[in-house]
């Protein structure tokens, strides 16, 4: 059941099994989460020049804009100081840094009025992560780094919390997707023609919930949570912050959110990195993955029906 629920007072064990029961969890902007965020800041003016980052498309071929992006991006995700204020906020949440992995954070966009919403700044159609090979006991952090309205941010689609949803992800391997698909992004400037696992039937959109935190606000949310970007017409490009979080005791014991309708195959675990000296995640855990990461075992007591396709 997705449910929204603001700065709860619980420990990290508590935290992740609401999060694998499907609430959605917001936190206030913190010192740490706003540091985050001034880093990223700092990244995106000094790039944009004299531009206002969130008004520049109206200013910029759509064509430039793709190209700034595509230098801009790799580089926050690969900055020393990316990974050390991840760190910060994972200290300030209480999680145990030699336990918690994380991935490289991810700095993303979402323009306005169908500017440019494929490859470099892909606008996502109705997904679950665990579609694309992540473990069910992944955990997605989001932050905004400029104000958000409900116009520009994602949206959840609660229904779809334990109800399978008939996909593509049986034809997707991660690791086939890193060398053949990842790198090409900045080339899909008016459309995306990389297959990525997509709903294979009609989605109801409706009901569905939209969360709006403040700049460097922090929102917490199940790999396995159906969500999508929603149809940005604010004016404004939105920029955020995403990252990953896994507990190494939750993906040894594959405990995490049921599992009820990915088929995938490969793992991402090998892109997760140690938070307290970001070594990556031993090769024999990932490898206990690699060919049967879609079928994880269930959340207590979840169901977890097969054939889906």
């Amino acid at each position: 059941m997705t449910t929204v629920l603001a700065n709860p007072d619980v420990t990290d064990n508590e935290r992740r099994e609401r999060l694998y029961q499907g609430q959605v969890l917001v936190y206030p902007a913190s010192e740490a989460s706003i540091a985050l965020v001034e880093h990223a800041r700092t990244m995106i003016e000094k790039a944009f020049g004299a531009l206002d980052p969130q008004t520049a498309q109206h200013e910029m071929a759509v064509e430039d804009f793709a190209t700034l992006l595509a230098g801009l991006k790799p580089e926050f995700i690969h900055h020393a100081e990316s990974k050390r204020r991840i760190r910060s906020l994972l200290v300030d949440f209480g999680c145990d840094v030699d336990r918690t992995y994380f991935d490289v954070p991810r700095l993303r966009t979402s323009t306005s009025d169908g500017y440019l919403d494929a490859g470099i700044s892909y606008a996502f159609h109705p997904h679950r992560d665990t579609w694309y090979s992540a473990p069910f006991s992944q955990l997605n952090w989001w932050i905004p780094i400029y104000p958000v309205v409900p116009e520009n941010v994602m949206a959840f689609h609660p229904r779809y919390w334990n109800r399978p949803v008939k996909n593509g992800s049986w034809r997707y391997n991660y690791d086939e997707w890193n060398r053949t698909s990842r790198h090409t992004a900045a080339q899909h400037v008016t459309s995306d023609t990389r297959d990525q696992p997509k709903p294979e039937e009609p989605i109801d959109l409706d009901p569905q919930v939209r969360v709006v935190p403040e700049p460097g606000g922090v929102m917490l949310f199940s790999a396995n949570q159906l969500h999508s970007t929603v149809p940005n017409h604010s004016g404004r490009t939105r920029f955020s912050i995403d990252f990953r979080t896994v507990h190494l005791d939750d993906v040894v014991n594959r405990r995490g959110a049921p599992n009820v309708d990915s088929e995938c195959t490969g793992t991402s675990l090998r892109d997760f990195l140690r938070t307290r000296n970001f070594e990556q995640i031993a090769e024999d855990v990932a490898q206990t993955y690699e060919d049967d990461s879609s079928f994880a075992e269930p959340y207590e007591n979840a169901k977890q029906p097969r054939g889906v396709r």
